[in-house]
């Protein structure tokens, strides 16, 4: 039987609509108890009901009213909260639905791919589990932080609401939430002192591509194929009336297979691949569509973004994948240039890199990182140092607890205005100096240090572009490299490769980015530490 494209589509498009065909009000799963509000905006609430039914939403002294459209949907916007709690939120119309145990604070959307959505404890994924798991596991009474988790949701088209609930952190609750979301909620409440909200939206081996919306995407030039690649996929799928039912019976000889392996306490095996291509993270929007576009526009702070392992084979392109998705997140939620922190990849590989500027999928993909930064209100968490010294070839590093602090310092600098340096060095530019090349950088802190002693991962080369290790010496707050028989250097390269020792550090703590001159110097230079602040003092703010 050939199943029409179009009518999956429409079919899928009724199904998201359902809420809408009802006689009571409805919210999102978002609005839910224990949930966390952005203070100091205005707060958008939105749900379904009748067509023409009219609706108030009240918190404290503040009400709200407004009427259903034709189309049964209603969303009105609160007026900026002060920050506190707890209240109740009550949303009235033919029925009343009352929320309680709602705070005020600051809201994070926290997304990206395994590394986003690997959690403290391991439970019951053998990949998860952090550093010190037990003791971090028991310290977790934090119940002003809360955690609203979305389930893995693709769609082919955007969906009006996601499956998740939100969670108080507590000992009970951490080992099933994101590390790096709760480690970066931790670092910042410390200082900022307020409830803090993590909606995380985030799933295993998901490419960028996948959390943009298809429009987006075909609007950029280079992207559009992505699209049309999806897109070819489904149309096969929905012509393959054998694929289904294949799938069907691996899935149960699977399950079979994982019971066994659960009872007798070991690892239980990937299950068989979902042939549908809606459910393959890899593809276009589709995490877009079920993950991300249900939750907009729920009021949020900011972003903070792990990802990019899944990205090698569009490495190449990567820049343009991110730049589009930060852009149009953006435009979306019509909150402007909200601040979007990210982590910089981390250094992988059995053993360390044994040729200078060795290159690779990664060290591509973490210069477009640092391009990244080219975007306003950016930040980037380097993390070339974070693999896991047990073995440096697990996708998985286990010391997320660094990861967390990092992206908390970038939020508590361009977000709190609090004057501290949160940002290894990052390059500048490069001066040829006779035989040597002079390389300067910006976020050098207290000064440029070598850890461990010894200045390692530079390469240099002549014209020919054939490096050699390279000799590094640090000279205030540049760097002045060179080599035997290299008498006419051109370039230098730092870190280039997937696995290099690089030990270049400010006196903060704070890793050096790889890089590699000639490409930078073509390109938008990264924003520093004299970025204008575009949200000062919301730590303070009284509204």
């Amino acid at each position: 039987m050939r199943i029409c494209f179009k009518t999956v589509l429409c079919l899928t498009g009724l199904l998201s609509l359902a809420g809408a065909v009802q006689a009571e009000v409805k919210l999102p799963t978002a609005f839910s108890d224990h949930m966390v509000m952005q203070y100091g905006v205005p707060v958008p609430v939105w749900g379904w009901a009748d067509a023409g039914e009219k609706i108030a939403v009240q918190i404290g002294k503040q009400t709200k009213t407004t009427v259903t459209g034709a189309d049964g949907k209603w969303m009105l916007k609160l007026d900026k909260l002060k920050a506190g709690g707890p209240y109740s939120l009550t949303i009235s119309g033919k029925n009343k639905i009352v929320i309680n145990d709602v705070y005020a604070g600051e809201v994070w959307v926290c997304s990206g791919q395994s590394n986003m959505d690997m959690t403290v404890a391991k439970e019951d994924r053998y990949w998860c589990g952090v550093f010190n798991e037990a003791a971090e596991v028991a310290a977790a009474d934090y119940p002003l932080i809360r955690v609203f988790d979305t389930d893995f949701t693709p769609a082919a088209i955007p969906q009006d609401d996601v499956i998740g609930k939100w969670e108080v952190v507590s000992p009970k609750t951490i080992g099933h939430l994101s590390a790096v979301a709760y480690f970066f909620a931790r670092e910042i409440q410390k200082k900022i002192k307020m409830p803090i909200g993590l909606i995380t939206s985030a799933y295993g081996a998901s490419t960028a591509e996948a959390w943009v919306k298809e429009e987006a995407l075909v609007n950029e030039v280079v992207c559009k194929s992505l699209v049309d690649s999806f897109k070819s996929k489904l149309a096969r799928y929905l012509t393959d009336t054998a694929a289904p039912a294949k799938y069907k019976l691996a899935e149960e000889r699977w399950k079979m297979t994982a019971d066994s392996a659960k009872a007798a306490g070991k690892n239980i095996p990937r299950g068989p691949r979902n042939p549908d291509p809606v459910r393959d993270q890899h593809n276009a929007s589709v995490l877009w569509n079920g993950m991300v576009m249900p939750l907009v526009p729920y009021a949020i702070r900011g972003v903070i973004w792990y990802q990019g392992e899944s990205n090698s084979p569009t490495a190449k392109i990567y820049r343009q994948i991110m730049e589009t998705l930060i852009n149009d997140w953006r435009k979306e939620w019509g909150q402007g240039n909200f601040p979007f922190l990210y982590v910089q990849l981390a250094n992988i590989g059995k053993t360390y890199d044994s040729l200078p500027a060795q290159g690779g999928s990664e060290a591509i993909k973490r210069e477009a990182q640092l391009q990244n930064l080219s975007i306003p209100n950016t930040a980037m968490a380097v993390a070339i140092d974070n693999a896991d010294p047990d073995d440096m070839n697990n996708v998985h590093p286990k010391n997320k607890q660094e990861i967390g602090k990092r992206l908390g310092l970038a939020a508590l600098a361009i977000v709190y205005n609090r004057k501290i340096v949160y940002s290894g060095p990052l390059y500048d530019k490069m001066q040829i100096e006779g035989s040597s090349i002079r390389v300067y950088f910006k976020n050098t802190g207290g000064g440029l240090i070598a850890k461990g002693g010894e200045l390692k991962g530079f390469a240099i080369a002549a014209a020919d572009k054939k490096f050699v290790w390279a000799n590094a010496k640090i000279d205030g707050n540049s760097i002045v490299v060179s080599a035997a028989g290299i008498s006419n250097p051109a370039v230098v390269r730092y870190a280039w490769g997937n696995n290099p020792q690089a030990t270049l550090y400010n006196k903060e703590d704070l890793r050096a980015s790889p890089f590699r001159t000639a490409s930078l110097d073509k390109r938008r230079r990264p924003l520093d530490e004299s970025s204008p602040i575009l949200f000062p003092q919301l730590h303070t703010a009284a509204c």
